[in-house]
């Protein structure tokens, strides 16, 4: 049996750090890889052959010759996945949905599949082999008991390119013992958390090892949920370091109840956790009693970031507003705190309302839903639930106001002094080569410093550490995320206003740099009018490739200055215009996330289109 996995394209978001991966990592296409996909493939009779395709490293295949294809998907990429099984559906291949929001929600893919998989795979993804080989594949698997982890594979890491991620993926975990109210991991893997084996570990350590991998990121929920077992983990990671005399630098998620365990702190800095993720939320105890984020309750918040921080390892944070005790002050005191934490991705939310979660099911029943596409990203201007005690339109205003307020260069500059002022010996060391490294920080300043004028130069100079150069590392890779983290702004949170003012202008110069081809027939123009208006070209019988060089100077200065969009519908092409089509491409691919292109089905062997670049729409027919 030849099986295709398919990880869908996510849509841009400050998730992506996309001006981080295109502008300064050298050679990274993403962030992290596909790990379930990697630990599906595992569950595989051995004598299936398995591809894996991330389309957020590269294109998917139009034609591939395989049996059947898998689609996973997390909430935000709802959209692309059900596209991908549409099109793979119409051209006659066997269809699975799987992943974590088809677990959350399968009833949305029984329509849109021909087998839907969820729940944690080991047990039933097995079983569907064994049917499909037999003829026989049922139409749902679910699983509906518990899944023991010492019985999860080492995932096939061998099937992932992971020399285009700037890490690799491990989980140690499943479940979380604290019952957020807005949550959905203990709605899918439940209370009481699981745990692997430490050989297991170390086997996914070896494979790891040989392939040259060095940043891993532990992806569970709360890797201290089970607070023995992480110090077991911890204890058992330095030995290994040690064994194999290897120095991998991890990072992870965890409760921030781990600063107030100094035995477990301890640890983490043994095994070289150079950083960690925590939900923070918010620092009004209030908020935190309401959503039942009891384990942020009952100490200094600012304190306890610190004591992290003295450990040597950075703090990344989720933070929330939309709780029914928020209102608009909430934006100035969630400002205040990470100012003075220091904490530099800070990644602000709106309140989202997951399918299954007691959040949802409560505001349900108070109709405090709205209708909303179904993104599940949160850090997007906007939201499904109904705020309590502030206006909807006034709520996603100040959302947008209070990043533009965070990144600014002063504030970027700010946070890191207030960071590095309690971390003197930071473990994050950058993790690549010395090449690569000085490479890294001549692409900083080159593409990030430079451009930001004398403000930002005077704002890096406040964070170089002259008398401590073991911080470098760390306010380099600060600058980074806050730079992507801006770029990311400033192409998203434009405002309506700002959009029907000055959109016009570049439409304009695209109409009179094509001019003859409209007047000729040969392309047409059409604008869809809205706050992110959609400027949509249809590309006839070219009579010469000069309309590729004429238009792609005002579509990139549309696409640099607008929030719009730009679909590209190709209908017919001739051969020697492919150079002039790629170079276009080329200039719009920093703005790829916002450009479709729709292509003759008859032109897709002629047409080579990197979705994993450009959102390429797939109009599904029978093969």
């Amino acid at each position: 049996m030849r099986l295709l996995l398919i990880n869908p394209r996510f849509p841009d978001s400050f998730w992506s750090f996309r001006w981080a991966v295109n502008e300064i990592l050298p050679g990274r296409r993403s962030v992290n890889p596909p790990l379930g996909l990697a630990t599906l493939a595992a569950l595989c009779p051995p004598h299936w052959q398995i591809t894996i395709v991330d389309e957020n490293v590269e294109p998917i295949p139009l034609e591939p010759d395989v049996d059947l294809v898998g689609v996973c998907g997390m909430g935000v990429q709802f959209q692309r996945q059900s596209e991908l099984l549409a099109y793979y559906r119409s051209r006659g291949f066997f269809v699975v949905a799987g992943g974590s929001y088809t677990s959350l929600c399968p009833e949305k893919y029984a329509q849109r599949a021909d087998a839907v998989v969820a729940g944690e795979a080991e047990y039933i993804w097995p079983q569907f082999c064994k049917d499909f080989e037999a003829g026989a594949p049922q139409p749902l698997y679910q699983e509906a008991g518990t899944v023991e982890l010492p019985d999860s594979p080492v995932p096939r890491f061998d099937l992932l390119k992971l020399d285009l991620y700037s890490g690799a993926s491990l989980q140690f975990s499943r479940g979380c013992p604290y019952r957020c109210e807005f949550c959905d991991i203990i709605v899918m893997f439940g209370r009481r958390p699981r745990v692997k084996s430490m050989e297991q570990v170390g086997r996914e350590l070896d494979a790891l090892r040989a392939q040259g991998v060095q940043r891993v990121f532990f992806v569970d929920d709360n890797l201290i949920g089970n607070r023995p077992q992480a110090k077991a983990l911890m204890r058992y990671l330095k030995d290994y370091q040690a064994r194999h005399d290897y120095r991998f630098s991890f990072g992870t998620e965890a409760s921030l109840n781990l600063a107030t365990d100094a035995e477990l702190l301890r640890l983490f800095r043994e095994a070289n956790f150079s950083w960690v993720f925590i939900g923070i939320e918010t620092p009004d105890e209030a908020s935190l009693k309401e959503t039942k984020k009891t384990q942020n309750m009952g100490g200094n918040l600012l304190e306890n970031i610190q004591r992290i921080y003295a450990s040597g390892i950075d703090v990344l944070a989720g933070f929330i507003i939309g709780f029914d005790n928020d209102t608009l002050d909430t934006f100035d005191r969630q400002y205040d705190f990470i100012m003075a934490s220091g904490i530099q991705s800070a990644m602000i939310g709106l309140l989202h309302a997951l399918p299954r979660t007691p959040l949802y099911e409560r505001l349900e029943k108070e109709g405090r839903l709205r209708e909303e596409d179904e993104t599940c990203d949160n850090t997007r201007v906007g939201t499904n639930i109904v705020p309590k005690q502030m206006p909807y339109e006034e709520m996603v205003v100040r959302y947008q106001a209070l990043y533009r307020r965070l990144l600014t260069d002063a504030a970027i500059a700010t946070r890191i002094n207030n960071k590095l002022r309690h971390m003197n010996d930071p473990l994050y060391s950058g993790g690549f080569a010395p090449a690569e490294s000085l490479r890294i920080v001549w692409r900083l300043l080159v593409k990030g410093i430079l451009p930001g004028g004398p403000r930002r130069w005077w704002a890096f100079l406040r964070t170089v550490p002259v008398r401590r150069p073991q911080q470098l590392a760390m306010v380099v890779s600060d600058w980074i995320i806050a730079l992507s983290m801006a770029d990311f702004v400033v192409r998203h949170f434009a405002s309506a206003r700002d959009e029907r003012e000055e959109t016009e202008p570049f439409v304009a110069s695209v109409r009179a740099a094509i001019a003859k081809y409209l007047e000729g027939g040969k392309v047409g123009i059409a604008v869809e009018p809205g706050p992110a208006p959609n400027v949509s070209l249809s590309l006839g019988s070219l009579p010469d490739g000069s309309f590729f060089a004429r238009a792609a100077r005002p579509l990139e200065q549309l696409l640099r200055h607008t929030r719009a969009s730009l679909t590209l519908s190709i209908e017919s092409f001739h051969a020697p215009h492919l150079e002039d089509l790629q170079r276009l491409l080329k200039r719009l691919a920093r703005y790829g996330d916002r450009v479709s292109i729709v292509l003759d089905e008859r032109l897709r062997s002629l047409v080579p289109i990197d979705s994993s670049v450009f959102n390429l729409v797939l109009a599904g027919s029978k093969r």
